[in-house]
């Protein structure tokens, strides 16, 4: 029984990844490949009112989409996403056969009544219609069946379940699915659209597969290797496999190969996607995913961190991408506004008048460490070490702002050895009390990276009236391992290295601008900064 269709939506969910700008070699290639494996329906793209770019997977009508669609279709079904806030129904012309068969309406829930007209309009013009309700576990039972009643007019061809951040568990499909199939009317298939934030995504279609046969025509929405924002999508290899090995279906998992093979580990070099635990965690709190790209990008954060921030927010704000009020709630968190004024006294009276020689753990530090060691004690400087210590470079003091790396080395013999400096936003840290900055006189909001360590330290070193201060180890980041200490590379540093290095680059300026005391200020190795 052929019950089931494959929708792969890899040239939409995917196009998220790369600013929709896949390029259109690539676009036809992929096209291609997925009509060879014999798949049901091609997303081709977005309808959206900004119209077609170059190698873009968006158009304003059916008229721009036609230069990817084959002209001998054959059964496949062609599709193209409308989000019902981004696009004007009146640029879609009616249907003449040559370019997309189906628009899929795709809306947030305050939406929902106002996209009726607009659904009508798409079925007028004689496009097979999907209803696309953003996140179905945000509406009650009884909100669902509104909706429903709503809809049944229109016959749509299929009315989706979706999962939008991946926070289905198997009971809560089985619900919903039960809820759609006794109300919806029989003439409309259901679809099933998963997200892998929590690792369920190629389990819950195989679920929706098996609990959904003998009742109901299904769509199950597939990427090609799961490509899609964050933790991603099903992978449409595995449902494909899994209905050629289980249910008997046809499709040439040796094309899909292909395509990867060709295509996808080419797009895999430039963006990321799949599980990890911060897209667990979105998943898990029902969160937009660029809260957690937001989150993630701070240096200090840590999983926990990420759950504390999320539940401040709240269920309805998470949902939604909102810059101000994340930085603002991950502001309130990291603040601690402590009275540091003993520390700073003594700190000032410590510095005054002295060379204070500041190292970051850059892997310049490796390749003039003897010169280094040589120039510290030529100049009598104080060090201070930021967010590590260092084998043969004896730390006077160890500047701590994250706490990840408090606990790293605090194992370490040398740890006791050198005095500390603690910034405030390290709460569980009270037995460090005597050693604390008020994190909240050094930050600065403006930058994702603003709790950079070392302009952290800058900052503080501003209140000093130092002599001279020197820098090493701030080399900036590229693409390839950036720490003395490879333990302490972070993998999401490199694939945002040019951001992160103009976001240094605005912040030294910033410094160097507002500076109070006026005292020598250099670099002494390598770096990809001015001053």
């Amino acid at each position: 029984m052929n019950y089931a269709k494959i929708l792969d939506c890899t040239l939409r969910d995917g196009a998220y990844l790369v600013d929709k700008k896949f390029g259109d070699n690539t676009i036809h290639g992929i096209i291609s490949g997925l009509e060879d494996a014999n798949i049901d329906i091609i997303e081709i793209g977005f309808l959206q009112d900004e119209g077609m770019g170059e190698g873009k997977t968006v158009y304003k009508n059916a008229g721009e989409a036609k230069k990817f669609i084959t002209k001998e279709k054959g059964n496949t079904i062609f599709a193209a996403l409308a989000d019902y806030s981004r696009y004007s129904i009146e640029n879609l012309e009616e249907n003449d056969g040559t370019s997309i068969d189906a628009v899929r309406a795709c809306f947030f829930k305050n939406e929902r009544y106002d996209v009726i007209e607009f659904c009508k309009e798409v079925k007028r013009k004689g496009y097979k219609l999907f209803v696309q309700p953003v996140d179905i576990l945000g509406y009650t039972d009884s909100e669902i069946i509104e909706l429903i009643e709503n809809v049944n007019e229109l016959e749509p061809y299929c009315f989706s379940i979706v999962d939008t951040f991946g926070s289905m568990y198997a009971d809560d499909l089985q619900r919903v699915f039960s809820l759609i199939d006794h109300n919806l009317v029989y003439s409309s298939k259901i679809g099933f659209h998963s997200h892998n934030n929590m690792q369920m995504s190629n389990a819950l279609s195989q679920e929706f597969l098996k609990i959904s046969y003998g009742k109901r025509e299904v769509v199950v929405d597939t990427t090609i290797s799961g490509m899609g924002r964050g933790a991603g999508n099903t992978p449409t290899e595995l449902v494909a496999q899994y209905m050629v090995s289980k249910l008997g279906y046809n499709y040439d998992i040796d094309a899909i190969l292909d395509v990867i093979d060709t295509y996808m580990d080419k797009i895999r070099t430039k963006c990321e996607w799949g599980y990890n635990t911060p897209y667990f965690i979105a998943g898990s709190y029902s969160a937009h995913v660029n809260n957690i790209s937001y989150l993630t990008q701070k240096p200090t954060i840590r999983s926990k961190d990420i759950r504390y921030i999320l539940n401040k927010i709240g269920s309805k704000e998470r949902k939604r991408y909102n810059y101000d009020l994340l930085e603002k709630t991950y502001m309130d968190y990291m603040e601690s506004d402590i009275d540091d004024s003993e520390f700073v006294e003594k700190l000032k009276k410590e510095f005054k008048d002295k060379n204070v020689c500041i190292i970051a753990p850059g892997t310049s530090i490796k390749s003039c460490e003897k010169e280094l060691i040589s120039w510290i004690e030529k100049n009598s400087a104080i060090v201070i070490t930021v967010n590590f210590l260092h084998d043969s470079i004896k730390s006077d003091y160890l500047f701590i702002s994250n706490i990840r790396r408090y606990n790293y080395w605090k194992n370490d013999e040398n740890f006791e050895t050198c005095k500390r400096i603690v910034t405030s936003n390290l709460h569980e840290l009270e037995h460090e009390t005597n050693n604390m900055i008020s994190f909240t006189k050094i930050v600065k909001c403006g930058w994702k990276n603003m709790d950079n360590a070392t302009i952290l330290l800058l900052r503080l070193l501003d209140m000093m009236e130092l002599k001279s201060l020197s820098i090493a180890g701030l080399d900036g980041y590229d693409n390839a391992n950036n720490y003395l200490n490879e333990e302490l590379e972070v993998k999401d540093v490199r694939s945002a290295c040019i951001e992160r290095n103009v976001e240094i680059q605005e912040m030294l300026i910033d410094y160097m601008k507002l500076r109070v005391h006026d005292y020598s200020i250099q670099f002494i190795t390598d770096t990809r900064f001015k001053l």
